[in-house]
């Protein structure tokens, strides 16, 4: 089983239950998935690359990620319908934990000049988004081997209600806000 989600089985779900008083263990929220994307707008036309992309990704993740495909045709950015415009993974589970692990305690410390994550990147529905710069902060990731830096966006859905127990619930994770 996953370290953190053992963490959370014994300890964050007693910790939430105390200080929002819940009357159901049910009410306790968790996290319900991790989804983490890119964007490839420079790369549109160049396969090769979207595939070193989406190889990087599955690295990173443990997952092969899914190609998103463009829904409409936009003339100034020379995009045509069809045409793959990003890569997708959504972690669930074991890996989904996994993951959370490795970006937690081993990822954002590699992060240069790391005060913490901004701690209002909340969406009012108890979700989290952490934009990240570089790829380079996994330690999966050969640096000689990247053709080039590129950044990613993950999103953690979580079932609480308010984004004030999804941010005690991600700081009992070990999520280093930042203090602002």
């Amino acid at each position: 089983m996953a370290r953190l989600k053992e963490k959370f089985n014994s300890e964050i779900k007693k910790s939430l239950m105390e200080k929002f008083n819940y009357d159901s263990v049910m009410q306790i929220p968790k996290v319900e998935k991790i989804v983490v994307n890119t964007g490839l707008g420079d790369l549109k036309d160049n396969t090769k690359a979207i595939q070193g992309v989406v190889k990087e990704m599955a690295t990173i993740t443990g997952q092969k990620p899914i190609t998103t495909k463009a829904k409409k045709s936009v003339a100034n950015f020379k995009v045509r319908e069809g045409m793959v415009v990003g890569t997708k993974v959504t972690l669930r589970g074991e890996t989904m934990y996994e993951f959370l692990d490795r970006l937690i305690s081993i990822a954002l410390p590699r992060v240069r000049d790391f005060r913490g994550v901004n701690p209002n990147a909340f969406d009012g529905r108890g979700n989290y988004t952490l934009g990240v710069k570089e790829q380079l902060i996994f330690p999966e990731i050969e640096y000689d081997q990247v053709e080039s830096v590129r950044g990613f966006d993950i999103t953690f859905v979580t079932t609480a209600e308010s984004d004030e127990e999804a941010r005690e619930l991600l700081k009992l994770f070990g999520m280093p806000f930042s203090k602002q």
